[in-house]
């Protein structure tokens, strides 16, 4: 493609999101020009990614049609406030940063541009991400396709209402924190039946992936595939409780916190110190504990059913 691409920021999402653009097709290196901070950092992703690399974010900005702020979410107001002059008025600005609004953009910058804000998530990092999309009203379809065919070549990406951000945060944003946490438990219980950790891991994490794409592939509820492992016949008095015991023991017994995104969106458009606490919440590890205890809960139900 044409567009010359900026990403200021060149962490795990930044690279992850560059390879995912180059190896894809969807551009070429020349088409790109990142900021890291550092000279390790620069050369390091300069010999892995073949781009171009500096230490000067004006330059990126002055650089891109399509600039991509990869920094953490603390970062945006310095990085804003370096950029904010150079930026142009045809400029696509693409953020990352969870709890970030459009109006918040406006703001920051000054004037109107066009934003488009995304959530994505570190499975990016290995061309299996997934990520919420919206944009502002100076944000045309084509200019919103183009991003969209950028994502692709690292995630999968939908176009959403703004007011569900947060809900994708939680959903698939911060997500894969506890389905780490899940293999994790997982592969505990193998290996303290005696298997080889590395064989408990691979074991847990293909189960995960493969259930995710019955999921994703077959179109059918997620109860419906649970019963079709779950088959009463199939299970003895032993085994359930053998479950369930093993199910109330792994990771049950941390304490957890008591929140909800119901609760967190609530909290965040009534107050400023709300929003600032939901997006605590709603960012590991703070609610990293509620949330294992709820799947955990849930799972220790539907085997109790049984």
């Amino acid at each position: 493609m044409s567009k010359k691409l900026g990403f200021i920021g060149c962490g795990n999402m930044g690279k992850a999101m560059i390879h995912g653009v180059l190896a894809s097709g969807k551009a070429q290196a020349s088409d790109i020009l990142a900021s890291a901070k550092t000279e390790g950092s620069r050369e390091k992703n300069a010999a892995e990614l073949g781009i171009r690399l500096t230490a000067d974010n004006k330059s990126v900005a002055e650089f891109a049609d399509i600039l991509f702020l990869a920094v953490k979410p603390q970062y945006y107001e310095e990085v804003i406030a370096e950029i904010k002059d150079t930026v142009s008025d045809d400029e696509i600005i693409v953020s990352i940063a969870p709890g970030k609004s459009l109006l918040w953009f406006d703001e920051m910058f000054g004037k109107s541009l066009k934003v488009i804000r995304t959530m994505p998530n570190t499975p990016a990092m290995v061309g299996e991400g997934m990520m919420g999309v919206c944009a502002n009203e100076r944000v045309s379809q084509a200019e919103l396709d183009t991003v969209l065919d950028l994502c692709s070549g690292f995630s999968k990406a939908e176009v959403i209402d703004e007011k569900l951000m947060d809900v994708v945060t939680a959903v698939s944003g911060s997500s894969p924190a506890y389905v780490f946490m899940f293999i994790e438990a997982m592969a505990d219980a193998a290996v303290a039946g005696g298997m080889p950790r590395s064989q408990a891991y691979t074991f847990a994490a293909q189960a995960v992936l493969g259930s995710a794409k019955m999921v994703l592939e077959t179109g059918k509820h997620p109860g419906e595939l649970k019963d079709m492992v779950c088959t009463p016949r199939l299970i003895s008095l032993r085994r359930r409780r053998s479950t369930i015991s093993f199910l109330r023991s792994a990771e049950t017994s941390r304490p957890a916190i008591s929140t909800s995104t119901s609760a967190a969106i609530f909290l965040r458009e009534t107050s400023t110190k709300g929003a600032r606490w939901v997006r605590l919440m709603l960012w590991p590890p703070y609610w990293l504990d509620a949330t294992c205890a709820m799947i955990w809960v849930a799972i220790l139900q539907a085997v109790e059913k049984l």
